[in-house]
């Protein structure tokens, strides 16, 4: 296994010991890097993650097609199209982060459901069918790819989590992630002619503003252009792509299921290059009906790794299911859907 720093002093961790069967060594020396990445910042880099770097070349191609088509055209797709199931395309400026718009735009996606599933049925918001734009055929082909692909990672690196708080492997899967709500993002940050310069630290025009994850892992590929930030003690950092890694971020309800031992760390995007950039976030979560409950043997740290959070908000004090703490969330990046369709 391989755990060293990059550039961003973020940790490298070769997961790829989590795909064997057994319990070896290997394994737990995963678990030991995840759980010192966890409680240092929150976010680390992956290799060893099984997604095929073809399945993300033909996405990064599919995606460059569909956002460089007329903006008619990719408003066939727009979200509010999506219904309930809260799919499709929106412009730059529709989502906001801490009540400011995004200068980006981008495509939601989320698992596949059939109109007659249960909870399509019964108008479970968040869940149904995906919205595909009929110019780009091969769109669809390469998003189902790299979701299957990298929603097998993130049950295999949850394994590891949940070693590194010394649970059995499969104590996610048990409780929260047999049935994972998966949502998968492609987001494109628009060329500038007038690029943001690092120095700008006051500008608003970020791609995505400070903000956490909601649930439990993030995996993310981004272009080689780079633009993320983590917050750290000692100040924003960059996290630069890395070749054949993917970025790991844990969320919201990972910070309350461990009372705080881990906490979901606040980063933001600024596209300074000055050229278009893509990122493809997968958010793979706990089932929407899951209760959120501290976990029995971390419960007790949670007062004395207690701090304030960058939005003021106790996730300790939250009570209800995953579902309830997405909606109170995404009503507020997209509040005119919201009114809409919840």
């Amino acid at each position: 296994m391989t755990c060293a720093a990059d550039t961003a002093g973020l940790p490298v961790i070769d997961m790829s010991p989590l795909f064997a069967a057994d319990g070896t060594a290997a394994r737990a020396a995963v678990a030991d890097a995840i759980r010192a990445a966890c409680r240092a910042h929150g976010f680390f880099y992956v290799t060893g993650h099984g997604v095929p770097e073809a399945v993300l070349r033909a996405l990064d191609d599919a995606s460059r097609q569909f956002f460089a088509l007329p903006e008619l055209q990719k408003m066939e797709i727009t979200m509010a199209r999506g219904g309930p199931a809260w799919r499709g395309f929106f412009p730059v400026g529709d989502e906001l982060t801490s009540g400011r718009p995004d200068i980006k735009e981008g495509i939601y996606f989320g698992s596949e459901l059939p109109p007659h599933h249960p909870r399509v049925e019964a108008g479970w918001p968040l869940h149904g069918a995906n919205l595909w734009p009929r110019q780009v055929p091969a769109l669809r082909r390469a998003v189902e790819d790299y979701m299957a692909a990298t929603t097998r990672a993130a049950h295999h690196l949850l394994q590891g989590v949940a070693m590194a708080l010394d649970l059995r492997d499969d104590y996610f899967h048990e409780h929260y992630t047999a049935e994972p709500t998966v949502l998968f993002r492609v987001f494109h940050y628009p060329f500038r002619h007038d690029p943001i310069r690092p120095d700008q630290v006051e500008s608003p025009d970020w791609g995505v503003g400070e903000h956490t994850d909601y649930g439990l892992l993030t995996l993310l590929a981004q272009d080689r252009h780079g633009g993320l930030q983590v917050k750290t003690p000692g100040g924003w950092i960059e996290a630069p792509p890395l070749p054949d890694t993917l970025v790991c971020n844990i969320g919201d309800m990972l910070d309350r299921l461990t009372g705080g031992w881990f906490r979901s760390t606040p980063h933001r995007v600024r596209n300074v290059s000055g050229r278009d950039r893509l990122s493809f976030p997968l958010f793979f979560d706990p089932d929407f009906a899951a209760e959120m409950r501290p976990l029995p043997n971390v419960a007790a740290e949670s007062a004395a790794n207690a701090s304030t959070r960058w939005d003021g908000r106790d996730l300790k004090a939250f009570r209800g299911t995953y579902g309830d703490y997405l909606l109170s969330k995404v009503s507020k990046v997209f509040p005119q859907l919201g009114d809409q369709v919840l």
